[in-house]
């Protein structure tokens, strides 16, 4: 399937966002067409994504790569421009060493997982960034809902939405198929 060319809007679109001058500390991505500037993260907030790393570097069945904040392209159909996510986790086999010599906004190939720990800014993770993941063919994401104290597990990326979707409250365990292959422990969440 083609991809059809960026409308002139679009392209004065993503120029601006790739030349855009951001302060360090502060995160801008490019979803579904819309800038999206985001704060630092609060402590909570990488006290879960701590928690996760430790979980997923100790436990999976394959050695892991883990990068925090990795920009990524996800190709779009139709005249919008690429989307430019930064998940909170990005996650890829260790043999692959997809993160070495990887520019700025890297494509997702080899991507394993990505994750996201939500903040102010909720609905974006749990509907705009979850189809950019899933159009982008990430094998899994996995979904810290802090507000709704949940972990959410979307598997078989389809053209536009995950097929599968497995959620466990907070205290629970998660069981992440392979190349994980281990029961991610929800408790120290709480």
């Amino acid at each position: 399937m083609a991809h059809e060319p960026m409308a002139p809007q679009a392209e004065v679109l993503l120029e601006t966002f790739l030349a855009l001058d951001i302060p360090d500390g502060i995160r801008a991505e490019l979803i579904e067409g819309e800038i999206v500037v985001s704060p630092a993260p609060e402590g909570n907030h990488e006290d879960h994504i701590s928690t996760l790393i430790r979980q997923i570097l100790r436990h999976s069945t394959v050695e892991m790569d883990v990068s925090g904040h990795k920009g990524l392209a996800v190709p779009r159909l139709g005249p919008l421009p690429t989307d430019h996510v930064i998940p909170d986790l990005t996650v890829a086999p260790r043999a692959e060493r997809l993160f070495r010599d990887a520019p700025s906004w890297m494509p997702c190939d080899g991507v394993a997982m990505t994750v996201e720990v939500t903040s102010s800014r909720a609905e974006r993770d749990r509907t705009a960034k979850r189809r950019c993941y899933a159009r982008a063919g990430i094998p899994l994401y996995l979904l810290c809902d802090r507000e709704l104290e949940t972990v959410t597990l979307h598997s078989e990326p389809g053209t536009n939405d995950y097929r599968t979707v497995l959620s466990v409250t907070y205290g629970k365990s998660l069981l992440l198929p392979e190349p994980f292959g281990f029961e991610l422990e929800t408790a120290d969440l709480i």
